[in-house]
């Protein structure tokens, strides 16, 4: 198994996903945009600030994700021409680093963070608020979304590196 090519795909395969946070930040800004040019409405005019914030945050992250893991795809091929085993064993570092996040973060934290936002819902009638907590659980689920398929596929890189790992300790 050639565990440079698996790093360098798991790698191109974040380069593919993370657009989909730049692609959904510009959405929210776009629907902030149009909040504030077409709003009437009290309840309309309460989404312009939390859209244009919750845009701008998924912006980051994508461009941060984006970035990162282009600079990564050069560094895999340095670290692992230096040493092979070295290069496995800070991947399988990482990665488990990466997946324990995932579990408290993604699969935890978020789903708390929805839970409680809709109790907002439930219990507050004031539209600033309104929008804030439908306008925040929308990020979330685009951020459960993109980082569920993104946990999948380091989960799966993961066991690569493992196998890698067995390979050469024969």
């Amino acid at each position: 198994m050639d565990i440079l090519k698996a790093a360098t795909d798991w790698a191109k395969s974040e380069l593919f996903s993370t657009p989909f946070f730049i692609l959904f930040g510009v959405l929210f800004v776009v629907g902030s945009f149009g909040f504030w040019e077409l709003g009437k409405t009290e309840m309309a005019r309460a989404y312009i600030i939390p859209t244009l914030v919750a845009g701008i945050l998924l912006l980051t992250i994508g461009f941060g994700l984006f970035f990162t893991n282009k600079s990564r795809i050069t560094q895999f091929e340095i670290a692992y021409n230096a040493s092979p085993s070295t290069f496995i064993a800070s991947e399988i570092t990482r990665t488990e680093a990466t997946l324990k996040e995932y579990e408290n973060i993604v699969f935890l934290a978020i789903p708390i963070l929805i839970i409680a936002c809709a109790l907002v819902l439930i219990f507050v009638n004031i539209p600033i608020w309104r929008a804030s907590m439908i306008t925040t659980i929308a990020m979330l689920v685009v951020i459960l979304l993109v980082d569920g398929t993104a946990q999948a596929r380091i989960d799966a890189y993961q066991k690569q590196l493992f196998i890698a790992e067995k390979e050469m300790t024969k």
